[in-house]
């Protein structure tokens, strides 16, 4: 108890974790550790500076709500009740199904199924868990946005036990970029923290000296992982270089294009799809887009002659089989070479570029039609705010029914509604917004390259 009170001086100082490791020499989860008694209450504390209370329960205790620890405590000052310790406590706030109605965001009115009340009516209970827990995230969804319509840059709803660390924030005004965080305990306890920064956060914006706004330029993560970026650009390029085989014309002008103003690839070299991960390589290999490509790209090998039917056309090295090309190309017709042109400004367009934006949107390419939201997809997909958003492929209510669920209810709520699965309603056809053509994000966050580049280039094709 005393290195808490002088650790939370020190951090109400400005000092950090790592600081006071050092300075004391113990590790850095030792000092959260400590710092973790200032969730308890005084009189927990007292307690525990006592011997009345053993580690183990104080470190219980400190998982608690502040309404948990009230119940306990009263059981601890009253003879004549049982407060549990130790791993009997962790039972006491985990283990069990009862939820109070005390803890309702949501007008008892409001609830459906049966509520239980005990001998002498002071206590109440909901009896179904499921449907308290669906009217419970349908209140916490409803307060999340009430708090964005109010003005808060952000508001991050934590996953059901995951607890606020207030010594690991700080109080930061709605003004200079403060966000709300909405905890949840397992017994359905929300508690909602206005107005705070990561420590890390709020040193970042008094480096930069600017408020609200540039934090809300500086996102604390990206709206696609680096996996999940290169899965949708690979998957983007291939539906659009598919596409192009059937427009010609449009393949001629924009190798006229290439040629006069050259890219990252006209040099002239194939994209070589390099593929961040495993899982984006197998999903592209079973890509219908692809095999449509390589069947189309076998027929012009065909009419130019060369060997290897499965080889590439483009990137030759300009040794003697570049003249043999070129024969032989003299000896094929106008719309043969056509053909030829096609697939050659195909191998050689950039996975991941504005070009593929633009081409996709001018070819109104339907990637619907060759791609399906394969399991590397869901697997790449670790965002919770983005799995909520898509959870809207069920409807609004089901997304704010399950928007404190982890990531992975909602990825298996989404496949459910994709297959009708378990009693869902089959959706026969849908696309990510990060597929789209014209392609839309989940979020303000930013992030998106592919939404950067749409966004530079559309005045150029749209007619607004």
């Amino acid at each position: 108890m005393s290195q808490w009170e002088t650790f939370s001086r020190l951090i109400r100082e400005g000092r950090t974790v790592p600081e006071i490791a050092g300075t004391f020499g113990i590790t850095e989860l030792q000092v959260k550790r400590i710092l973790a008694l200032g969730e308890l209450l005084p009189k927990i504390r007292e307690a525990y500076r006592r011997d009345e209370i053993d580690t183990e329960t104080a470190r219980y205790l400190t998982m608690a709500s502040k309404a948990q620890q009230k119940d306990w405590l009263a059981l601890f000052a009253d003879p004549g009740q049982y407060a549990p310790r130790g791993y009997q406590l962790k039972q006491w706030l985990f283990g069990g199904q009862s939820i109070s109605t005390k803890v309702a965001l949501f007008a008892i009115e409001d609830y459906p199924g049966l509520i239980v009340s005990d001998l002498f009516g002071e206590e109440s209970y909901f009896a179904d868990a499921d449907l308290f827990w669906q009217k419970q995230n349908e209140a916490i969804a409803a307060k999340r946005d009430a708090c964005l319509e109010h003005g808060w840059s952000e508001v991050i709803v934590l996953e059901p036990g995951q607890h606020f660390h207030s010594w690991d924030h700080e109080k930061t005004p709605k003004k200079k970029g403060g966000k709300v965080f909405i905890s949840v305990s397992h017994r359905g306890e929300v508690e909602c923290h206005e107005g705070w920064l990561s420590r890390k956060e709020a040193r970042r914006a008094r480096a930069n000296g600017e408020g609200a706004e540039e934090t809300a330029a500086k996102p604390s993560r990206p709206e696609l992982t680096g996996p999940m970026q290169n899965y949708v650009d690979l998957h983007r390029h291939a539906a659009v270089r598919f596409g192009l085989l059937d427009h010609p014309g449009a393949a001629l002008r924009l190798m006229v294009a290439h040629a006069i103003a050259g890219s990252g690839l006209w040099q002239v070299r194939r994209e070589p799809q390099r593929a961040a991960h495993e899982i984006v390589a197998a999903s592209l290999a079973a890509c219908k887009a692809e095999a449509a490509f390589a069947e189309k790209r076998r027929e012009v090998v065909a009419l130019l002659g060369q060997p290897d039917e499965d080889g590439t056309i483009a990137g030759g090295n300009g040794d003697d089989s570049g003249t043999a090309s070129f024969a032989r190309l003299l000896a094929l017709c106008d719309d043969h070479v056509m053909r030829v042109l096609s697939i050659v400004m195909a191998e050689t367009l950039e996975a991941g570029s504005a070009v593929i934006e633009a081409l996709g949107n001018h070819l109104n390419v339907d990637i619907g039609a060759c791609w399906q939201p394969y399991d590397a997809f869901f697997d790449l997909l670790r965002d919770k705010e983005i799995a909520n958003s898509m959870l809207a492929v069920g409807g609004k209510h089901v997304a704010d029914g399950n928007v404190a669920e982890k990531v992975k209810t909602q990825k298996k709520i989404i496949r459910d509604f994709l297959s009708g699965d378990n009693g869902r309603r089959q959706v026969e056809t849908w696309l990510p917004r990060w597929m789209k053509f014209p392609v839309e994000s989940y979020t303000d966050r930013g992030g998106f390259r592919t939404a950067d580049q749409w966004a530079r280039v559309r005045s150029l094709f749209v007619c607004e």
